[in-house]
């Protein structure tokens, strides 16, 4: 099922999707959210008379950088022996549409195509044959980076955490089990041209690996995120591009920069 979250006529909700043809999609209301237990209302809209909202608002987004092996070494790094987290806030989450706003303190801003994994239930040290119970879908995202500021600060609190820099959507799948997740076809695009290809079984450290990994450290609540990695072909982008990034059996997720006012 895939489940988004939408506003209409000043209200949000949560909707399952329904279709095949992109400009026929409705929304089947959802009563009560998703996380919980829920059924669907029947009453339908046109996906085309919403818009769109971050599928999820999550607590923390926790991302794992450096986990495809031609990506660490296209920026010159090296592959890490154990996965490597560090932190986007809330308040970079933006949906599908919304735009990326390029940030005043940067003048190299990058795309990372990236698969999003949401966490369904409160979890804490989830062993790896329990880490299919805690999942609830998943969702496409870009992990965009202020590449010049990432480099020369250090740290990536703020190349990484600012207004915007985490798009997510355009909903969350949660048909897909961790062995179909673990070898989607993953890509992004620029204004049309192919700039990211990979698939997801090229992770260094599996989505299990991830999620037993931070887990141990921290209590996941439902609706948290879990960034995997992005694979190479990471590179610029400029006030006016349109990015997209599409995961086989998700969705495309698609934002424009624009100048940060």
């Amino acid at each position: 099922m895939r489940i988004a979250r939408f506003s209409i006529d000043g209200n949000v909700a949560f909707g399952a999707v329904e279709g095949d043809q992109p400009d026929q999609l409705v929304l089947d209301i959802i009563k009560g959210i998703p996380f919980a237990d829920y059924e669907l209302s029947g009453t339908k809209v046109p996906l085309s008379k919403v818009r769109l909202l971050p599928p999820v608002l999550p607590n923390k987004v926790v991302a794992f950088g450096r986990n495809y092996a031609e990506h660490a070494r296209e920026l010159g790094n090296e592959v890490p022996d154990a996965p490597f987290a560090f932190f986007k806030p809330s308040t970079s989450v933006i949906g599908p549409g919304d735009p990326i706003q390029y940030p005043s303190f940067s003048e190299e801003l990058h795309h990372e195509a990236e698969l999003a994994v949401v966490i369904g239930r409160m979890c804490r040290e989830v062993p790896r044959e329990r880490v299919q119970d805690v999942i609830f879908g998943y969702t496409c995202a870009n992990d965009v980076t202020a590449r010049d500021v990432q480099r020369r600060e250090k740290q990536w609190a703020r190349a990484k955490g600012f207004d915007s820099s985490c798009p997510l959507g355009p909903w969350v799948e949660t048909d897909l089990d961790l062995a179909t997740a673990g070898d989607l076809t993953i890509q992004l695009t620029v204004n049309g041209g192919q700039r990211q290809l990979g698939r997801t079984s090229e992770m260094i450290h599996s989505i299990e690996d991830l999620i037993v990994n931070i887990s141990e450290a921290m209590t996941l609540l439902p609706g948290d995120v879990i960034l995997t990695g992005t694979p190479a072909g990471v590179g610029p982008l400029n006030v006016g591009d349109e990015v997209a990034v599409t995961i086989e059996g998700i969705g495309t997720l698609t934002n424009k920069v624009v100048k940060r006012g």
